[in-house]
C-alpha cells in the first residue's frame, strides 16, 4: 500500500512544479502571463494548469493564444509509449469513461476560441506511429495539412481521421479539423528532478527563494497543495506578491537588478511552460519564416533571415552594452549572432544554454575551461586548394554525414577538418561558457593556420554542438570567413541531409 501511494505523490509534485514554472513568470518584467490556475474548476477537462495571457501571445504562425489549458500526465518510469489510438482510450489517462479526445472536445466547448489545449506528458510517442509525423516541432501543434491531406479513409492519415472522427461522433473531417487545430502534444517532457532545478532557477531569477536540492522535501510542492486547500486556485502578479510576503518566499539576499538586458531570437518554439524570458520588444520571432524547423520555400536565409537578425542585434546593442542572449534558434542563427556581436564589438554577452541538466547562463570567463577537455582533430587532404569542410562532433557524431555531403555536393572542397572530444560525443561534454569559448578558439586558430596561405578559402561548417559554441565560433568569423553553416535534417522530414544557410563574408 505504501509503495502504491508514492507514484501519486510524485504525480502531484510534477503538476505542482508545472504550476510554479508558469506562476513565477508572473513576476517577470513585460510578461504576457496574467493569471495561472492550479486545478481549475472550469472547464472540467484540461484543467491541471491553466495559463492566461494578455495581450495574447503567438505560438506559431498568425494564431494568437489567450489561454493554454494543460492536461498533465506523469509516469514513474520512461517505458511508457502511446500512439493515435490511445487518445480514444480512457485508460490512457487513467479514466473510466471519457478519453483524452473526448475531454478535449468538452473543454473546447466552453473555452475561448483563442485558447489552446496541451497534453504534457513524460510518455513518448511510439516509433512508427502516424502520430509522430503529425507533431510540429515549432509549437507541438498538429500538422493539420498532413492529417487532412485529401486522401481517403483507407490511407495512413485517413485511418487516423476516421478513428478520431467516429470516436467523437463528428459528422465530417471539417468538424474534426476545427477541434484538433487547437490541440498540442508535448511528449517526453522533463523529469521531476529537472523541474525542481528549473523552478529553483526561475524563482531565483525573480527574487524568490530557491531551496536546497539536498533536502528531501521541496517547499513549492506542498505550497501548491496548501493553496488549493485554502481555496486559492488562481494566482495573479498581485496575489503572488502578497503570498510571497506572507509565506516568506522573498529572498532577502537577492542580487540587485540585473545589468544584462535579456534578448531572445526564436526561429522555433518550445513547450508552453518555457514562455519567453525576454520582453516582446526585446524578442525577434522568426517562427513565421519556418514550418517546423524548415525554412519556407519562398524564404531565403541570406535575403530574408540574415537582415532581420543583423538589424535586431544591432538595435539591442545600442540599448545596452550587456546582453543576455536566449537562442531558441537554428545553429546557423547562433553562428550569425556571434559574427554580429564579435569579440571586438564592445558588447558583453552571456548566453542562456538549455540542455538535459536544465537552463544555465554561460559566460566565457566562468572558468569551466580549466577542467574541460580540448578537441582532437584530424585533417584529410583531398587534393584541391579550394574550400575547407569542418565537422564538429560534440553532441552527436558528424563525420559520416559530413563526408557524404562533401562527396556528393562539395567536390571543390580540398580539406576536411574533423574535431571531436576525447570521451566521444554527448549532451554534457561541454561544461560551460568558458569551455565552449575555448573550444571555439581552438577551432578558429586551427582554421587561421590552414588559411594563412589563402584567406579566401570558404569554410563549410557541419556541427552537432550547443548553440553557445557556435556563437563563440561566430565571434571569430572575421578571422575564418568566408564561412557557411549547414543545417542538418535531424527530424528526417526533409532531405535527410544538410542544407546551406548564410554565407558569412
Amino acid at each position: 500500500m505504501a509503495n502504491a501511494v508514492v507514484p501519486k505523490w510524485h504525480g502531484d509534485n510534477y503538476q505542482a512544479r508545472i504550476f510554479w514554472m508558469n506562476a513565477l513568470n508572473l513576476m517577470k518584467p513585460h510578461t504576457s502571463v496574467v493569471e495561472v490556475t492550479f486545478e481549475a474548476e472550469v472547464p472540467k477537462a484540461f484543467d491541471d494548469v491553466v495559463v492566461r495571457f494578455h495581450p495574447p501571445i503567438v505560438y506559431s504562425g498568425e494564431q494568437r493564444v489567450s489561454a493554454d489549458y494543460h492536461q498533465i500526465k506523469w509516469h514513474v518510469h520512461a517505458g511508457h509509449w502511446f500512439g493515435y489510438e490511445d487518445l480514444i482510450d480512457p485508460g490512457f489517462i487513467r479514466a473510466n469513461t471519457h478519453s483524452l479526445l473526448q475531454r478535449l472536445q468538452t473543454a473546447a466547448e466552453t473555452a475561448s476560441d483563442s485558447a489552446v489545449f496541451t497534453l504534457l506528458t513524460t510518455a513518448r510517442i511510439k516509433d512508427g506511429d502516424p502520430l509522430g509525423s503529425l507533431i510540429c516541432n515549432n509549437d507541438r501543434s498538429l500538422l493539420w495539412e498532413r492529417l487532412f491531406d485529401g486522401t481517403t479513409d483507407r490511407s495512413k492519415m485517413g485511418k487516423v481521421r476516421k478513428c478520431w472522427r467516429e470516436h467523437l461522433g463528428l459528422p465530417s473531417d471539417d468538424a474534426l479539423a476545427a477541434l484538433v487545430h487547437r490541440f498540442r502534444i508535448v511528449d517526453g517532457y522533463r523529469s521531476l528532478t529537472e523541474l525542481r532545478e528549473l523552478v529553483n532557477e526561475r524563482a531565483g531569477s525573480v527574487g524568490f527563494c530557491a531551496y536546497d536540492d539536498t533536502a528531501s522535501d521541496f517547499r513549492y510542492d506542498e505550497l501548491a497543495r496548501q493553496l488549493k486547500v485554502r481555496g486559492i486556485s488562481s494566482i495573479t502578479k498581485e496575489s503572488l506578491q502578497s503570498l510571497a510576503r506572507d509565506e516568506g518566499l522573498l529572498d532577502k539576499q537577492a542580487a540587485p537588478a540585473d545589468a544584462f538586458l535579456p534578448v531572445c531570437i526564436r526561429s522555433f518554439l518550445g513547450p508552453a511552460a518555457d514562455v519567453m524570458d525576454a520582453a516582446p520588444e526585446h524578442t525577434l520571432s522568426l517562427v513565421g519564416d519556418f514550418r517546423e524547423r524548415y525554412l519556407h520555400d519562398n524564404r531565403s536565409w541570406q535575403d530574408d533571415i540574415r537582415p532581420k537578425v543583423v538589424e535586431f542585434l544591432q538595435s539591442m546593442a545600442k540599448q545596452s552594452p550587456k546582453l543576455r542572449l536566449i537562442l531558441d534558434a537554428h545553429a546557423s542563427i547562433a553562428f550569425l549572432a556571434g559574427s554580429i556581436l564579435h569579440v571586438k564589438s564592445a558588447v558583453e554577452v552571456e548566453l542562456v544554454q538549455k540542455g538535459r541538466i536544465g537552463i544555465r547562463v554561460w559566460r566565457p570567463e566562468d572558468g569551466s575551461e580549466v577542467n574541460g577537455s580540448r578537441f582532437n582533430h584530424r585533417r584529410d587532404r583531398l587534393g584541391s586548394d579550394q574550400g575547407i569542410a569542418v565537422g564538429l562532433s560534440v553532441t552527436q557524431p558528424v563525420e559520416s554525414a559530413t563526408r557524404a555531403y562533401v562527396a556528393n555536393g562539395l567536390p571543390f572542397v580540398g580539406d576536411i577538418l574533423l574535431f571531436d572530444l576525447p570521451d566521444g560525443p554527448g549532451q554534457r561534454t561541454v561544461t560551460g561558457g568558458g569551455h565552449a569559448a575555448a573550444l571555439a578558439e581552438q577551432v578558429s586558430n586551427t582554421l587561421r593556420e590552414i588559411k594563412a596561405a589563402d584567406p579566401d578559402r570558404t569554410v563549410h561548417i557541419f556541427a552537432a554542438c550547443p548553440n553557445s559554441l557556435l556563437f563563440y565560433l561566430g565571434q571569430h568569423s572575421q578571422g575564418i570567413s568566408p564561412a557557411i553553416v549547414y543545417e542538418f535534417d535531424f527530424d528526417r522530414r526533409g532531405n535527410k541531409s544538410y542544407q546551406p544557410s548564410f554565407l558569412i563574408d
